[in-house]
């Protein structure tokens, strides 16, 4: 039986997300976090999501999660996302295979399948030395590797990082910063990005998206163009990373006033 590939091409989604008209509230009376967000992300698409503290991108994230409902408007997803957080929660008491395979214990994965599963993707992430470590044998960044291995674990399609780098050096930042840009283009998983910092989402994003301070919208984007691999010094990463500080600076002004 051959299989008609236009047909192939139609059945494919358009968006593995999609975020319409949402607005959100957390009380009746309580202020406007969200206003109007609209928002589609394709799939295996990098998209970052960066804006002024308390703009509502954690909040955004959360919606998109499904751990809280909008108040107003529609948001679809192809698959359960994954979330990864700043903080690893590693569970202390657990090796890094453990961690791993916790995301998987609740699915009906058998334990054989579990250990194996997380193995590869320890591997994924450059671990295969610390699968029988602890979370106080490992260091920062090796923790965040783990969590992302967790989150990959639960073999979503889109996965919602919030700031998962944050805490970290900028060295080990840095390396983190190739290690998913690599371990995106190996899984094709579609990736939005919560951060605060401009030259990170330049440096990782093909799309940057800049929220407005409360109530939090959608104010400006920009496709990014630049070739991988791309470094964080990199001439065009600093020039479009400039250009996108100074419209973060005028939605943080335009809030103050």
């Amino acid at each position: 039986m051959t299989t008609n590939s236009a047909s192939v091409e139609e059945a494919r989604p358009t968006f593995a997300l999609s975020v319409t008209n949402v607005t959100k509230t957390f009380t009746s009376a309580g202020p406007v976090v969200l206003e109007n967000i609209n928002l589609d992300v394709r799939p295996g698409e990098f998209v970052t999501l960066l804006g002024a503290s308390g703009c509502g991108k954690s909040t955004l994230l959360s919606l998109i999660a499904g751990l809280e409902s909008p108040t107003d408007g529609d948001i679809t997803t192809v698959a359960k996302p994954a979330l990864m957080f700043q903080e690893p929660a590693l569970l202390p008491w657990l090796t890094a295979e453990q961690n791993v395979e916790l995301a998987m214990r609740f699915g009906g994965v058998s334990k054989a399948q579990r250990k194996t599963k997380a193995q590869e993707l320890l591997s994924l992430v450059h671990l295969d030395r610390a699968v029988k470590q602890r979370p106080h044998e490992l260091s920062g960044g090796m923790r965040q590797r783990v969590a992302l291995a967790r989150a990959l674990a639960q073999d979503s399609s889109i996965l919602l990082m919030d700031e998962p780098f944050a805490a970290l050096d900028a060295v080990t930042r840095d390396i983190l910063h190739e290690e998913l840009i690599r371990v995106w283009q190996e899984t094709g998983v579609t990736v939005v990005f919560v951060t605060h910092n401009v030259r990170e989402a330049v440096r990782l994003g093909q799309r940057v998206l800049l929220m407005s301070s409360r109530p939090g919208r959608i104010a400006r984007e920009w496709q990014i163009d630049a070739p991988e691999p791309r470094r964080i010094e990199d001439e065009n990463v600093s020039r479009l990373a400039g250009e996108i500080t100074a419209e973060l600076r005028k939605e943080i002004r335009r809030h103050a006033n």
